[in-house]
């Protein structure tokens, strides 16, 4: 009924602006030689293109001032830095051509503007034009393309070298469970339709499994600086992606199969809160929710930056909450918190 309706009302519509056209129509069939251009109509719309040219160029300078500090600070991961230095190559070229090609644009659309008395020309080829606009391209584009396969080749590197340490993200509607191999680093088996929530098994682990005993499943995600994580991604209903933009990391959470990321993080929670960018972030914001809070809402409590894995696919009504906190501290934090985690087996045995 309801798909009726819409088709009925989108019908009327268009029937609608259909007579509003015919009436618009009608009421210029009085003036229509005014709707010719002239050589003042045509100069004024060359003026008016280059005053567009100065507001697209100013606009992306203002942007570039006003916005800038909204950006991601230096990545936090060992490969961020060479995705980055590719991101800003590829901008810096985007925006020189850009530059260029809308400058030209835009001179030429003046240029050779409508003239009484002109007769336009053209040449029918140009090989050596043709070459020069098509070479330069090519070579820009496959250089970009062969530099960017390199570095997906090396981020997506995932391996056992280096005794990276386990970790499973679990995503569902609206939120993400970690699974940490435990004592053995290595995940127990595990499967959807193993899902016991009465036995507290969120994740469908197999009890049954000897590795799975000494998991260990948490809801905030704590790393080791300086050592690599190897990640193996779950979803149990629909399409999600683990977003991690401090760390330069996202891949699919794909139903029914396990989806892999690896990177090594080389900066603690405690250390990335004294970047200068950041203290000035903190200030600005706490400064907005003390406002607020001044004007009777609910923002007093202060904000302190953290690492964060969110969800980068719209996978439903609360999507934008997805979230899950990430804490990097050095080796002996993160194993005085994980012998303080509660391990599979132990939460199975509590549940009894």
């Amino acid at each position: 009924m309801t798909t009726a309706l819409t088709l009925i009302v989108l019908v009327l519509v268009g029937i609608a602006i259909w007579q509003m056209t015919k009436i618009f129509e009608l009421s210029q069939l009085k003036t229509q030689n005014a709707q010719i251009a002239n050589d003042s109509d045509n100069k004024n719309q060359g003026y008016l293109m280059f005053a567009f040219l100065i507001f697209i160029y100013g606009i992306t300078i203002f942007s570039f001032w006003k916005y800038a500090k909204f950006l991601l600070p230096e990545s936090s991961s060992a490969h961020g830095e060479e995705y980055d230095f590719l991101m800003l190559v590829s901008f810096v070229i985007i925006f020189i051509v850009q530059t260029i090609t809308q400058a030209l644009l835009h001179y030429f659309g003046y240029k050779y503007r409508g003239k009484e008395g002109n007769k336009a020309l053209f040449y029918a080829d140009n090989d050596r034009l043709e070459f020069i606009w098509t070479i330069i391209p090519v070579i820009v584009l496959a250089g970009l393309i062969l530099w960017g396969l390199y570095t997906w080749t090396n981020i997506m590197d995932v391996n056992d070298e280096d005794d990276p340490l386990i970790v499973e993200l679990y995503a569902q509607q609206f939120n993400w469970t970690a699974r940490y191999g435990g004592a053995d680093n290595v995940l127990g088996g595990a499967n959807v339709r193993m899902i016991d929530i009465d036995r507290a098994n969120v994740l469908g682990l197999d009890e049954s499994d000897s590795y799975a005993s000494d998991d260990v499943i948490v809801k905030e995600l704590h790393l080791p600086v300086g050592r690599k994580v190897n990640f193996k991604m779950r979803s149990q209903d629909v399409l999600h992606s683990a977003y991690m933009p401090h760390f330069r990391a996202q891949m699919n959470c794909v139903p029914g199969m396990t989806t892999e990321f690896s990177f090594t993080p080389i900066k603690t929670t405690a250390e990335i809160r004294q970047d200068p960018d950041v203290i000035a972030k903190v200030e600005r914001t706490n400064k907005i929710r003390a406002e607020r809070a001044a004007n009777g809402e609910d923002n007093s409590d202060p904000w302190e930056y953290d690492y964060v894995l969110i969800c980068n696919k719209i996978c439903g009504t609360s999507h934008y909450n997805m979230q899950m906190k990430i804490i990097v501290e050095t080796q002996e934090e993160y194993e005085e918190w994980m012998k303080s985690q509660q391990t599979f087996s132990q939460t199975i045995a509590s549940m009894q």
